[in-house]
């Protein structure tokens, strides 16, 4: 059985967050968006360095994917290559803030799917990636089963660490399943049954009358 524990949500984001649910439709529930929204924002914590405030944490926010302030963003078109660069929690072209598919119909002065056109390199990143791929890949992290990760050293929060230390404290808790052994049989058979015969065995017959069963029955 899976654990769970109660958290307190702003009740403007969870108004946000159940109409976006309700236009994008299907049959997902509150708490798994929740749970899945919160394991995404592990993931990107993790790729930070240990001495790094994640309130101070800036970058541009595309969608579901999350550009981290340094984040390079690149266009192909009439021959060359076009960036754009994440600067605070905007994305710059040419000193202007401008967004992913701005910046891509810009460059290629036509309509154009931003996701399939502009390529990806974040700071901990070595090479580009198509945007397509990585949100591909953020949506099949987010349908794997969430795993807290192994604590590292280095500063912590004291809130996150009070909520691993229940959780882990419930896991260990939780009753294990005791097998049940199954009933032991005897390896060697019982004794022999007597053959000898007993006393009395060869008196005469007391009963003067003999009856057959189907005779009873069937008379």
């Amino acid at each position: 059985m899976k654990s769970t524990v109660s958290v307190q949500v702003d009740a403007d984001v969870m108004l946000r967050l159940i109409s976006h649910l309700k236009v994008r439709g299907g049959a997902q529930d509150v708490c798994e968006a929740v749970s899945g929204a919160v394991g995404l924002w592990l993931r990107e914590q993790s790729q930070l360095p240990f001495d790094c405030d994640p309130a101070s944490v800036r970058g541009y926010q595309w969608k579901s994917l999350f550009l981290p302030e340094g984040t390079e963003i690149r266009s192909w078109s009439y021959g060359e290559h076009n960036y754009a660069r994440v600067v605070g929690d905007d994305l710059i072209h040419k000193g202007k803030s401008v967004t992913p598919n701005a910046f891509a119909q810009s460059c290629a002065r036509s309509m154009r799917n931003a996701w399939k056109d502009l390529s990806v390199r974040r700071p901990q990143d070595k090479q580009f990636k198509m945007a397509h791929r990585l949100r591909l890949e953020l949506a099949e992290q987010a349908r794997q089963p969430q795993t807290i990760p192994a604590a590292k050293a280095g500063p912590a929060d004291p809130s996150m660490a009070l909520l691993l230390a229940a959780l882990q404290a419930q896991l260990q808790s939780a009753p294990s399943p005791t097998p049940v052994a199954a009933p032991e049989r005897s390896a060697q058979p019982g004794p022999p049954r007597p053959l000898t015969p007993g006393e009395g065995w060869n008196l005469p017959e007391r009963r003067k009358f003999r009856f057959r069963l189907e005779d009873v029955a069937f008379d």
